[in-house]
């Protein structure tokens, strides 16, 4: 089954349009018991929450018993706040939360030629495969997986089988999956379909999870203004709704800019991003836009701390973030066994440097200066940055402020920034 539903005009797709397809794709399907694997909460301008709670309503109608498990990864549990502005009316004992350190089984491995030969010898280990056990659970007849295609720094588009094998994924595929695409580069990867990393979970699917009756439910979305915009809706239970996503996502949530940015200021939503692990898409999301020396400020002011859990936090204020090849050199001292048993927090520190190129500036409210500093970047004060530029009166992209030229991204999630003039050469 495979199902297309496209905006017409910018305004995107209306709920009502929206309500009718997800309506169609259970027709036809008899659903005793379903689980639906929603983005969380730093995928908010997914349209996954809506999209979650019509399929909750529609399935218990029917008179199915549904188990709602936010694909986490490695974040932090959802707070009560985010589940009711999120999915709205759900029950809050459907919800429940993922570990994904314990709560997962393994399927198996990729194998070490395989992973070799798509990464061009640059990883030649194999890669263990783990899901949440619930997936695995023959109990149920429906899994719905919902969520956003955009561009993504660790495998180049999000989100499809990405949803299981990280959203709900264990430890050695995330932490291994995000190293991979760590060495393999960024640049080589964003905004682009068939990735590594894309492969690596191809695989995953097409030897392991391939009899598993699961429905992919894909949009595209902007949210200009913060009104989220769904501009196309991808059905399918296969590999073919993904890559017709892509092409969409390509084209709305991609923008190239002229020339490389000499200063660009990025705001980051206190309700989505409180630690510099979240917060860093505007790092990623920049990367290829900024020209060389220029300044990245961020605007961080619910920022309290620097992993998403303990464990990571320790690691980022130990190691800090300070470029590929420091992080790679202590990756590979002997000494350094925390950091070789968190691949995933190795490759964030790559993710989350400029490798010198440009410069970050944080400014946020809950961690101090001496912090800030301590992990490679520079510090401003929030209260000063936020008058200098006012995110009320400035518009997305280009504006000037004190006489020079500064580009305004509200929200480094949606989008992904290249410059041209870089990219064509």
């Amino acid at each position: 089954m495979e199902n297309d539903l496209i905006a017409k005009t910018e305004r995107g797709l209306s709920r009502e349009e929206i309500r009718q397809a997800l309506s169609a794709s259970l027709e036809g399907r008899s659903v005793k018991r379903a689980l639906i694997l929603p983005p969380d909460f730093t995928r908010f301008h997914s349209g996954a929450g809506f999209i979650t709670n019509v399929y909750y309503h529609a399935l218990a109608e029917r008179g199915a018993e549904v188990d709602i498990l936010p694909a986490l990864g490695t974040h932090e549990p959802m707070t009560d706040g985010q589940l009711d502005a999120m999915f709205g009316d759900i029950p809050r004992e459907r919800f429940f939360v993922h570990d994904w350190r314990h709560d997962v089984v393994k399927l198996g491995e990729i194998p070490a030629d395989y992973v070799a030969e798509i990464t061009g010898g640059l990883w030649t280990e194999p890669v263990g495969v783990e899901v949440n056990r619930r997936v695995l659970d023959e109990r149920y007849d429906l899994i719905i997986s919902p969520g956003q295609v955009v561009p993504h720094e660790v495998i180049g588009m999000s989100n499809h089988a990405k949803n299981l094998f990280v959203g709900v994924g264990g430890s050695e595929i995330i932490n291994k999956s995000h190293m991979i695409g760590a060495v393999y580069g960024m640049e080589r990867m964003m905004g682009r379909d068939h990735t590594p990393v894309r492969k690596l979970f191809d695989y995953g699917m097409e030897h392991f999870l391939k009899d598993r009756p699961i429905l992919f439910v894909l949009t595209v979305t902007t949210a200009p203004g913060g009104e989220i915009r769904t501009h196309g809706l991808f059905l399918g239970e296969g590999r073919e709704c993904l890559t017709r996503a892509v092409k969409l996502a390509q084209e709305k949530n991609i923008d190239f800019v002229p020339r490389g940015l000499r200063k660009c200021v990025v705001y980051l939503d206190p309700s989505e991003f409180r630690s510099t692990w979240l917060g860093n898409k505007a790092v990623y999301r920049t990367r290829m836009a900024m020209a060389d020396g220029g300044e990245l400020i961020i605007l961080a002011p619910g920022v309290e701390k620097f992993g998403e859990d303990a464990a990571c936090d320790r690691l980022i204020r130990k190691y800090g973030y300070r470029g590929r090849l420091h992080t790679l050199e202590e990756f590979r001292k002997p000494e350094n066994a925390d950091l070789r048993e968190n691949m995933g927090a190795a490759a964030h520190l790559i993710h989350g440097s400029s490798d010198g190129r440009f410069s970050v500036t944080y400014a946020v409210k809950k961690l101090s200066r001496a912090e800030i500093e301590a992990v490679g970047y520079q510090s401003a004060d929030y209260g000063v940055m936020a008058a200098k530029y006012d995110t009320q009166s400035l518009a997305y992209g280009y504006n000037t402020v004190d006489g020079e030229e500064i580009y305004y991204i509200p929200n480094p999630a949606l989008g992904l920034w290249i410059d041209r003039e870089r990219f064509e050469a």
